[in-house]
């Protein structure tokens, strides 16, 4: 009996417990966040699935309740992003006072940001990076709860407001990046003493470095890169002690660097590269054991390259190209163990390659170019024992000097050879067909000879290859035609990454940055040498192609009416040549093609009337007397001698001999792991 009432008795407690969760669980969201949501709706013109006719808001797709109300459920996130909406911003998301979250990211919003929005007093995190909005941010905010704010990616305009984060003592991020923001870098930033993070950087920022930023002694990462902020960086830099990152480059800063890194002791990577900085590399610079990544590319720079590797023990990525460092390569530079990354090139350097360069074994990426370099042989003699070695720059070195070739050099992991603008005399070596992983090979404005070997199809993932500018003879290889990197998509995707940009130079002057191999189109440029016999009509084969240069050789016979396979192909250049016969009408299937010459053969018939040829110029036939359809231009223009030109309109790899610095690509990776933490989870 007395076992039956204690049951009958847990049974009244557990339905008088459960009562109020089951009413709360029941509870619908509140009224006024419904209307909230609804209007806002009502402003976004697609890509918001939303059952508006279902009263609980708190089942629709991004919204996020909690049960605070013993009325109704509080909407406390809207978590919209990379959803593909387009429309504007209602000032009704105000009402939604309990919201927590916002994150409207990556999406095609338009229009202001409504000033309602920055006096949320219980907004945690607001994130609206990578829209379409535009115009000033409001001024006067009033985020007391605050803690992240990216706005980067938009099209912003105005002042910095520093009052976004002057209400609230929990920010810990900013992100203002990529935007049109103009002026100073505000002074009334000093007083947010919780900033961690700082992102200005692709601003139109002027004036000189805001002795405000000196009081931010939390900050962990600051980003001025691509502004137009002037002036020296003096030693109050100090101060930032928790500073883990600086990018200040792209800037116009000058004067000397200050040699106060000695109390930046958490500081790992440094870019100041781009700027107008001068004199000697700072004593405690070279000796900070903390310095991971360091980029003074395209500076003023001078004296000795006096890294103490002994001293730098993490250093791994270092880009000095493009100053006015002088005398020998610097043997030091070997005990750094685990540098990954060199870039030395562009500077009054010299001599051979030290022979203690072997002992990089983990040496990736070395750009050398310009440096007036000597001995080759000697140079490709050490630098095989770097086993890890995957990119080689040796542009503008050498000259005059015999390319090695009765050698048995190995550089089995190379993905990316180039050694142009040399004036190397002798022929492709066949030590080179031991590097099986090639990708892009540029050898070219050498004095290279003899016949283009027929083993360069055994390159399974070359895409890109420019042996133009030389004075190679017999016929184009037919094997060519089997190059799987320019006709198998699967092989050409299978792409690195350089960790050095690589620059494409147009005639225009134009300039192209690519992060990596990936970035160049797969081409195959043989223009200016002294080519005979026919084109083949295998190279329609070659699928993935996008730039084939042919330009200025004395290849005869027909245009294969199979070029129309290469359905990729943007630029064909097969001018100054000795073709006859007609342009195929198969051609105008070449829906991508935008640059195409044909100008100074023996081509005869009509000229294709559709597709992309109606908008290329009579230049592009002239020359060619057979040719009907379209004029040609009357003049002749005076053909300038062989090899003497560069190739006119299409793009050339000559910023590879300048140095591949400003920012290592992998770099931004980790530093947009920084940036876009808007989960909740990794702010707090």
């Amino acid at each position: 009996m007395q076992y039956s009432k204690l049951c009958f008795t847990f049974i009244l407690l557990t339905i008088s417990f459960k009562a109020p969760f089951t009413r709360s669980e029941n509870l619908s969201c509140s009224s006024y966040d419904l209307t909230s949501l609804t209007n806002f709706s009502s402003f976004i013109d697609n890509g918001l699935d939303w059952n508006t006719s279902d009263s609980n808001c708190c089942t629709w797709i991004g919204v996020t309740c909690d049960n605070s109300s013993v009325t109704s459920k509080r909407v406390v996130r809207l978590e919209l992003g990379s959803r593909r909406l387009k429309g504007r911003i209602s000032e009704s998301l105000a009402g939604l006072d309990q919201l927590r979250i916002l994150n409207l990211s990556q999406n095609f919003l338009h229009g202001h940001l409504p000033a309602i929005l920055f006096h949320l007093q219980n907004l945690e995190i607001i994130d609206t990076s990578n829209n379409d909005f535009a115009g000033p941010i409001p001024g006067g905010s009033n985020l007391s709860s605050i803690r992240y704010i990216d706005i980067s990616g938009n099209g912003f305009i105005g002042s910095v407001d520093a009052t976004l984060c002057e209400s609230s003592s929990y920010i810990h991020t900013i992100n203002l990046g990529n935007n049109y923001f103009t002026g100073e870098v505000p002074a009334n930033f000093g007083r947010c003493s919780s900033l961690q993070q700082l992102f200005l950087n692709d601003n139109q920022l002027s004036g000189s470095f805001s002795e405000s930023l000196w009081q931010l002694r939390n900050l962990r990462i600051l980003h001025l890169q691509h502004n137009l902020v002037s002036g020296p960086l003096n030693d109050e830099i100090g101060k930032l002690s928790n500073l883990v990152e600086l990018d200040i480059s792209s800037n116009r800063f000058s004067g000397i660097l200050p040699d106060a890194f000695e109390r930046l002791e958490k500081l790992e990577n440094f870019f100041a590269g781009s700027n107008n900085f001068s004199g000697h590399l700072p004593k405690s610079l070279v000796n900070s054991p903390y310095i991971i990544f360091l980029n003074l590319n395209n500076n003023t720079l001078n004296g000795a390259i006096n890294l103490n590797c002994s001293a730098m023990v993490r250093l791994t990525s270092v880009d000095l190209g493009s100053n006015n460092f002088h005398g020998p390569l610097p043997d030091v530079i070997s005990s750094c163990q685990r540098l990954t990354h060199l870039n030395l090139a562009r500077n009054n350097l010299g001599g051979e390659v030290p022979f203690a360069f072997k002992n990089l074994q983990a040496l990736r990426f070395l750009s050398l170019s310009n440096t007036s370099l000597v001995n080759i042989s000697s140079a490709l003699a050490t630098l095989q024992h770097c086993r890890n070695l995957t990119s080689l720059i040796l542009s503008l070195n050498f000259h005059d000097e015999q390319m090695p070739r009765n050698v048995n050099f190995h550089f089995r992991n190379l993905r990316a050879l180039v050694i142009p603008y040399c004036e190397l005399r002798g022929s492709i070596p066949t030590w080179l067909s031991g590097s099986q992983m090639l990708q892009l090979l540029d050898l070219s404005w050498n004095r290279l000879s003899g016949t283009i070997p027929f083993w360069l199809h055994e390159f399974n993932y070359l895409f890109y290859m420019d042996l133009s500018n030389n004075s190679f003879t017999g016929e184009i290889p037919e094997s060519l035609t089997e190059l799987q990197g320019l006709n198998n998509m699967n092989t050409s995707a299978e792409r690195d990454s350089l960790g050095f940009p690589l620059f494409w130079s147009g005639a225009d002057g134009s300039r192209f940055k690519y992060k990596g191999i990936w970035g160049f189109r797969p081409t195959l440029d043989l223009s200016y040498n002294n080519l005979t016999g026919p084109l083949w009509p295998g190279l329609g084969n070659l699928k993935e192609l996008h730039v084939l240069k042919l330009k200025e050789n004395h290849l005869s016979g027909v245009i294969p009416d199979s070029f129309s396979g290469m359905i990729n192909l943007e630029v064909l250049d097969l001018s100054y040549n000795d073709l006859s016969g007609e342009i195929p009408l198969s051609m105008e299937k070449l829906s991508f093609l935008s640059k195409f010459s044909v100008a100074y053969n023996q081509l005869q018939g009509d000229i294709p009337a559709g597709g992309q040829f109606l908008t290329f110029p009579p230049s592009s036939f002239e020359g060619n007397e057979g040719l009907h359809g379209r004029q040609p231009t009357p003049f002749q223009p005076q053909q300038a001698p062989h090899g003497a030109q560069l190739a006119d309109e299409e793009m050339t790899i000559i910023g590879l001999q300048f140095g591949l610095g400003v920012t290592f690509g992998f770099l931004y990776t980790v530093t947009l792991c920084f940036a876009s933490g808007w989960v909740f989870a990794k702010t707090r």
